[in-house]
This record gives structure tokens, sequence and C-alpha cells, in this order.
């Protein structure tokens, strides 16, 4: 009707239903705890803490041995390397080793001398020449000095003529006798098998 007001039935917080009101909606004891749904307890990070722990107990010691082997197979590789590039060098330089400047067997060998015509072209009597020369046609015979894997050194000690072979001291990662071409890892210790490095 024209004038008239029309009225609406006022319905209070009281009168909504129970499904519809905050305290329904909200899972039982989630208040109580007090912690997000999902989340872990301190009983299950400790748990989880100890287990980790005693895998890395496990497979850590494994993966040492492991890596502690592939050294000692690569340092024999490194070895007879060496001692091939050696032989080879002897053959092509009139029997004469290197680490003897000049090619003269009867000087005092030295370091420098034995890299330099190790990693260096040279020509039948041990002179050395960087670039590529029609004059030097030998060589190189080593890209550079390798690294001892039991010690990371990549530097040599070498024996002068009618010396003994010393005892490995560390200081170094070869040791080399120009006289005898003999080649050893300076290394002290023993490998798994007690077999000593310096007799690779």
């Amino acid at each position: 009707m024209i004038g008239t007001t029309a009225h609406f039935p006022k319905v209070g917080a009281r009168e909504l239903p129970a499904a519809l009101t905050p305290a329904a909606s909200a899972p039982r004891g989630s208040a109580a705890r007090g912690s997000a749904p999902g989340a872990f307890t301190l009983i299950e990070v400790l748990i989880v803490v100890v287990v980790v722990g005693l895998l890395a107990t496990l497979v850590i010691p494994q993966f040492s041995s492991a890596n502690q082997q592939a050294r000692q197979n690569s340092l024999k590789d490194e070895l007879q390397y060496l001692r091939t590039q050696i032989t080879v060098f002897k053959a092509q330089h009139q029997e004469v080793p290197p680490g003897y400047t000049n090619g003269d067997p009867t000087a005092v060998p030295s370091a420098g001398a034995f890299t330099s015509q190790m990693t260096q072209h040279s020509d039948v009597s041990c002179n050395v020449c960087r670039p590529v020369s029609p004059a030097y046609p030998y060589g190189p015979y080593l890209k550079q000095l390798p690294v001892d894997p039991m010690n990371n050194l990549c530097t040599l000690s070498l024996v002068g003529n009618n010396q003994p072979m010393p005892a490995p001291d560390g200081a170094t990662g070869w040791i080399y006798k120009p006289q005898t071409q003999e080649v050893m890892a300076n290394v002290k210790g023993k490998d798994d098998s007690g077999t000593p490095y310096s007799a690779y």
C-alpha cells in the first residue's frame, strides 16, 4: 500500500544457525593446542634428528674409505704415467734421462731441468724450446708436473748421482733419481693393505 511502511524481522547474532557461528567452524581442540594444523611436535623433530645422525655415522665412514681408495689408485696411475714418459724421453735422447742440463749425465741434476725437458719441446741433446720448431722435434712429454693425490703437491725432489733414495718426508710431491730413473711418491705412511706409498 502507498504510505505504509514495510517491516522486516530483525535477525540478531543469537538467531544465526549453529553451523554458521565461528565457534562451530573451528576444529575441536585447536584453540587448546595453540599451534597451526600440521606442525611438528618437539618429539617428532628429535626423532628425525636422531635418525639423520645414525645415517651419517653409517654413510660417512664408507664414503671416506672409498675416497681414500680412489686417491691410492690415482697415485699408482700417476706414477706409472711418469715412469713411462721418462722412459720415452730417455729413448729419444741418446739414452740420457730427463733432469740433466744440456744432456750431460755427469752433471748435477736439477728439478728445473727435469720440468722444462718434460713440458717443452726438445732436441736430441736435451736442449729445450717452448714453441714448436723443426729443430726441436721431441716432446712435450707432460703438460705439467702431475699432482701427488696423497699430499696435493706437484713439486719434485731430485737425487744426485750415486746417492741413495731418501726416505719420504712429505716436503714435495715426488722424488726422482735421474741416474736410475727411479720415481716415488714423497708420502709417508701406508695404504689400506699395509704397503708403503713410497713402494708403489
